[in-house]
């Protein structure tokens, strides 16, 4: 007999954290958007700040997917896991209903 245990609580759990920051990758502006020369003092500081909006532009996309399909996989594995559990409990039920009427293994 395996002593397999799933926390499906704590699965659900990390599956709203994850749904969380997907919210909160996909809903907030970029952090570099909005500064200028004036405000970061020199031209190459203002560059490497446009080229890294447009780098996290990109990767941000990216990994706002990564986080939302891990979030879809530990709920599924959640609902899979309390799944077979329960068809796992109807079964033993169902064969000790049947060694209680005298039957056997079916």
């Amino acid at each position: 007999m395996s002593d397999l245990k799933a926390d499906t609580r704590r699965l659900r759990e990390c599956s709203k954290a994850l749904q969380r920051i997907y919210d909160e990758f996909t809903n907030r502006s970029n952090p570099a958007d909005g500064y200028s020369v004036g405000e970061l003092g020199d031209a190459r500081i203002a560059s490497a700040f446009h080229d890294f909006g447009d780098n996290w532009r990109i990767h941000r996309k990216h990994l706002a997917d990564k986080i939302r399909t891990l979030g879809v996989i530990t709920e599924d594995a959640a609902d899979s896991y309390e799944g077979v559990d329960a068809q796992l409990a109807t079964a033993l039920r169902k064969q000790d209903t049947a060694r209680a009427h005298g039957g056997g293994y079916k």
